[in-house]
């Protein structure tokens, strides 16, 4: 495996925003010479990344057959308000993934993005508005580069009236307009399928945000994959041991979620 860094900055648009890649390389001879594309964008309440758990969550992707890349995107020390940047760098991210395939053994058609918490916010709002002008100017890149082929949500923040953040200097932080950056409200007939899931008992971020998402995926007939597990706090990743920064995190059955995923995957996919 080899691991790779780019920084996403433009001619015309500078960012710390760096996408780091787990490359496989193909066995010779296998079957298997191409892998399905996974971008990760992890949580951090916009001001940084849990790097020990990313990694792990990322790997576990890698060993299931996808060539992962973790964004790590502009943060609100960085930029205020935080948005748009952190869908530029995402929409920057996708565009590098397409222009590399062939050199980085990629099935571009089949493109994921996929973000927990915060990073889902960013994730849920990139498949409102990929195709959007206004992102493309911004990017400086086609909309048909932008294409996610599909979407992951994990205990994503969806409206930030919706619990989280919890303060309006916080929200000012990340938006000047927080409802242009309500993702449920902007949902349309192009966003990809999208498979989510959340927690009953998540105290930092409400279910109610993946709930509502769901329903304006379903007002739109998106085909979508939802669960909500009984009991688990905020920020589970894999929700194993490895991932475990307090008891309540190890649970096998929410760390089914990661075998869902994959198997919604390959059936959207087949």
């Amino acid at each position: 495996m080899e691991i790779i860094q780019k920084n996403l900055s433009t001619a015309s648009y500078q960012t710390k925003a760096m996408l780091t890649g787990y490359l496989q390389t193909p066995v010779p001879k296998s079957p298997v010479q191409q892998f399905r594309p996974l971008i990760f964008v992890p949580g951090g309440s916009m001001t940084h990344i849990p790097v020990e758990q990313t990694e792990k969550t990322a790997l576990s992707f890698s060993a299931r057959g996808f060539q992962v890349f973790v964004l790590r995107y502009t943060f609100t020390s960085e930029h205020q308000p935080v948005y748009p940047n952190p869908l530029i760098d995402l929409a920057l991210a996708v565009a590098l993934l397409r222009k590399q395939a062939a050199a980085w053994h990629l099935k571009a058609d089949q493109l994921t993005i996929m973000g927990f918490s915060a990073g889902g916010h960013v994730t849920a709002l990139y498949n409102d508005y990929w195709h959007t002008k206004w992102l493309r100017r911004l990017s400086g890149v086609a909309s048909d580069q932008l294409r996610p082929n599909a979407v992951i949500l994990g205990y994503p923040v969806i409206d930030l009236n919706l619990g989280f953040p919890k303060d309006a200097t916080t929200r000012a932080k990340w938006a000047d307009d927080p409802a242009r950056y309500n993702a449920a409200a902007h949902v349309n007939d192009l966003n990809a399928p999208t498979f989510m899931w959340t927690t009953f008992t998540d105290q930092v971020v409400p279910v109610q945000n993946t709930l509502s998402y769901s329903q304006a995926l379903l007002a739109h007939r998106i085909p979508q994959e939802l669960h909500v597990f009984a009991h688990g706090p905020h920020g589970m990743d894999i929700a194993n041991a490895l991932v475990a920064h307090h008891d309540d995190v190890d649970q096998p059955h929410v760390a089914h979620w990661v075998e869902l995923a994959c198997e919604w995957i390959d059936d959207l996919f087949k």
